[in-house]
């Protein structure tokens, strides 16, 4: 039996190219990624340049005062992953004793509190620094426009300042500053600016004036110093002044943050070797432990061996199949994953066979983490809350600022054969209070961190939260060929696991697989406050079709239909070394997904 063939209308091709393709969830962090790749930049270049247009023009998603994850390969290695490190660690003040002191039984969603050390703008800078060929003047002009000058606000972030008025008006005043001019919120398509902002990114950039080296070695330096500014000049003082002082978090109380400007200064993005997993031929790249990236590699090492008919995502035995693995792999994730874990045990023969021999015929309703070494997993508080149920799209936020995980992505790949693919998320604009001097707040990321020392992701001062971002990138033949990411918080992984099965198993080209109906459990712990479990549920796009939703149903899944297109936002791009030709592909759900090249 083969695959349920892709339907015969798309909402379009896969774009190709024989120059650079850029997909992102704006189109202006497109463009101006592809307008980086036309003035003769490379793939790192533009997705730099991108990325902090990002920050301007996606700002309930993404911020400076936030964080990423990137996973790419260069020209000269293109069979080596690496991975891009922009996670900052919790700060050396960030212990447990010190929040169960302020009566909190988690990190708050919202407030300083949950603040780790950005790591963002650093990560974008190393980048540039190492792989990049354009001055940071250039790279950074872009941004500096829009946040300058101004640009549309998109109806999704009204949607937010409009969610947590009440709290800027009340509580984050500073917030409201920027937010709501004149105390409304504004209207889609208002034309915001953010001259805080602008002037962080021209300080950054006259802080290299003094280098006057015109060559790599001067360039380098002048991105370097840049780095210095951005740790121990403005930036740390006026967050970590600013936020010392109470304000209001999501659990109600009022609490200062503990960052420092020595946490600001004692952190260095950098990069990392890729976990890695085979599957049908494929080698599939991820970030380590502290993210979530090795659950799709655990998942894709269940599927391996399995028949292509019981993976096929589009019938009721495929969807079945997959959303049976993914909350095997996510109760592993819990468990198991979090700064400094090993990987081997997880993705051995042994433990995913075991994993593996759990796929029934019905849907479980139990959170089932396996154990590995003999050791006991670490079983977080099966917290229960109906009315936490997350929604079938993205973000989910409430009036306390509190969301439940929503980011960005941007992809890059040029004519050289440089191919990158970054999620930046954190510092949403309904994060924490905004630094008046700054524009921005911080993110809050130990979130994601468990106040009980028995969890791999506890809180401990210098360990990085186990983020929900990731990026993946496919390499064949020795080569890498496709990245790709999504936003969506828990969601990232299980809307790339169906496209990465439909491409690399059913033939699909990356749009029919990005386009093709999709589908989420929640049968899950959440990994944003307030931290609940469900211990059923699926969304459903309906174009999965009646009788595979029957069938599911059947199986004992409570399956929540969430529209025809609803579910999933995943971008790529990649490379056809045959046809000597790239190619670019993304989400037209929402109206927020583009691609763009020649």
């Amino acid at each position: 039996m083969t695959f349920t063939p892709p339907p015969a209308f798309t909402t379009r091709p896969t774009l190709e190219g024989s120059f650079g393709m850029a997909a992102s969830t704006h189109w202006l962090a497109t463009a101006t990624a592809q307008a980086v790749l036309e003035r003769g930049g490379n793939a790192f270049d533009a997705v730099v340049a991108g990325g902090f247009v990002l920050h301007v023009v996606e700002p309930h998603l993404n911020g400076p005062g936030g964080d990423l994850v990137g996973v790419f390969a260069t020209a000269d290695e293109p069979g080596t992953p690496v991975v891009l490190m922009g996670q900052g660690p919790a700060p050396v003040r960030a212990t447990i004793e010190h929040y169960r002191s302020e009566g909190l039984e988690l990190v708050p969603g919202a407030g300083g509190l949950a603040a780790a050390v950005p790591g963002a703008v650093d990560a974008w800078l190393v980048l540039l620094r190492d792989h990049g060929t354009c001055e940071l003047a250039e790279i950074l002009s872009y941004a500096i426009h829009y946040a300058r000058e101004g640009a549309p606000l998109l109806a999704q972030a009204a949607t937010t300042i409009r969610r947590v008025s009440g709290l800027f008006q009340e509580h984050w005043t500073t917030s409201a500053d920027l937010w709501m001019p004149g105390g409304e919120v504004p209207e889609a398509g208002t034309i915001v600016r953010n001259p805080a902002y602008a002037d962080v990114l021209d300080r950054l950039v006259r802080s290299g004036h003094s280098v006057r080296d015109e060559g790599p070695i001067g360039r380098a330096a002048r991105i370097d110093t840049a780095r210095r500014e951005w740790k121990t000049g403005l930036v740390a003082g006026a967050a970590s002044d600013f936020l010392a002082r109470p304000h209001r978090h999501s659990a109600g109380g009022d609490h200062a943050a503990v960052i420092t400007t020595d946490d600001f200064a004692t952190f260095d993005a950098g990069y990392e070797d890729a976990a890695t997993a085979e599957f049908r031929g494929h080698v599939v790249a991820k970030a380590g432990a502290w993210t979530q990236g090795p659950a799709l590699l655990e998942a894709l090492r269940i599927l391996e061996p399995l028949p292509d008919d019981e993976l096929d995502p589009s019938t009721e035995r495929g969807a079945h199949t997959l959303l049976e693995t993914i909350k095997l792999v996510l109760a592993d994730r819990d468990a198991h994953l979090g700064d400094g874990a090993r990987l081997d045990a997880l993705l051995s023969d042994a433990f995913t066979a075991e994993r593996r021999a759990l796929l029934g015929e019905t849907a479980a309703h139990e959170w089932r983490p396996g154990a590995l070494a003999g050791a006991e997993p670490f079983r977080p508080p099966l917290r229960t809350d109906p009315d936490a149920l997350p929604g079938s799209q993205e973000p989910t936020i409430s009036r306390t600022g509190q969301t439940r995980g929503d980011t960005c992505h941007i992809d890059v790949v040029d004519r050289w054969g440089n191919i990158v693919a970054v999620t930046p998320s954190g510092g949403w604009l309904q994060s924490s209070p905004v630094i008046p001097e700054l524009g921005f707040p911080l993110g809050t990321r130990l979130q994601m961190m468990w106040l009980d020392p028995a969890s791999p992701g506890a809180l401990r001062p210098g360990a990085r939260p186990r983020t929900t971002l990731t990026p993946t990138l496919v390499l064949r033949d020795g080569r890498a060929v496709m990245a790709l990411g999504t936003p969506g918080g828990d969601q990232q992984e299980q809307w790339q696991l169906p496209a990465l099965v439909r491409m690399l198993v059913g033939g699909y080209t990356a749009q029919q697989a990005i386009d093709a109906p999709t589908f989420h459990s929640i049968a899950l712990v959440d990994s944003f406050w307030p931290r609940t479990w469900h211990p059923s549920g699926a969304f459903v796009e309906d174009r999965l079709g009646d009788d595979v939703i029957a069938g599911l149903e059947r199986r004992g899944h409570t399956v929540v239909r969430a529209g025809d297109w609803a579910l999933g936002r995943i971008s790529a791009v990649g490379i056809d070394h045959a046809k000597g030709t790239v190619w670019a592909a993304a989400n037209p759900r929402g109206m927020q997904g583009y691609a763009a090249g020649r």
